[in-house]
């Protein structure tokens, strides 16, 4: 659910945090539409979609491996952004599915969960670069959430199989990556440099998707 970048050069003048805004974000909005775009091509394939749904471990493996090679190349430009990409456009194919069963069950919910996390993206980052807290405690904090989540998440799958449960779990992750999202834009602020915005962008790409899945899952649950 996420990944952790070490930070380098302070961002130490107005200009170079700038750059780096600049550069995080047009890299987080490209990483959107790429996703997007990989969702439709799936949609649009019934062979790949059905693959997917049938084969989910694997698709997992093939949608990750991008970006860890980005992680180790994250320094390497332009490899590093077309490993992000190449990540981001199978993401949108591995969700596919998922996406196809909520727009087939409740039209409209997709939207509807796209458009909210649009506005909490919003308010969430007005805040992280508004605030002058210090959020620097709270990216262990809610990485112990993450955990949390995974575990709980592993436990109703394989044991409770429990509906109510699970929309309880989308409500957790709606903190955990609130918070992690102000945290990580309070790193764009503080720590990263004007050079890492591959990170910064993957940090906050994640941040946002998972964001989005969990509310996605609580409409879902609610209008069931």
């Amino acid at each position: 659910m996420g990944v952790s970048f070490p930070a380098g050069t302070i961002v130490r003048t107005g200009a170079e945090r700038a750059t780096l805004v600049r550069r995080t974000y047009s890299l987080v909005f490209v990483s959107i539409l790429f996703t997007v775009a990989g969702a439709m091509f799936a949609l649009s394939q019934p062979s790949i979609l059905g693959a997917v749904a049938a084969h989910p471990f694997i698709s997992i493996l093939a949608t990750f491996a991008p970006l860890f090679l980005a992680l180790r190349a994250r320094d390497a430009f332009p490899a590093n952004i077309a490993l992000v990409l190449l990540f981001t456009f199978a993401e949108g194919v591995f969700l596919a599915p998922l996406l196809y069963v909520y727009g087939q069950q409740q039209p409209g919910l997709i939207t509807q969960a796209a458009v909210t996390t649009i506005g909490a993206f919003g308010v969430l980052t007005g805040y992280a670069f508004i605030s002058r807290r210090d959020f620097s405690a709270w990216g262990s904090f809610f990485m112990v959430g993450v955990w949390v989540v995974i575990g709980s998440m592993l436990l109703n799958m394989f044991f409770f199989r429990n509906p109510g449960f699970q929309v309880a779990i989308a409500a957790v992750t709606v903190l955990v990556f609130s918070g992690l999202l102000v945290f990580d834009t309070w790193r764009i602020r503080n720590v990263y440099g004007p050079d890492e915005y591959v990170g910064a962008a993957v940090q906050i790409y994640l941040d946002l998707l998972n964001l989005f899945l969990a509310i996605l899952r609580i409409f879902g649950g609610r209008r069931n």
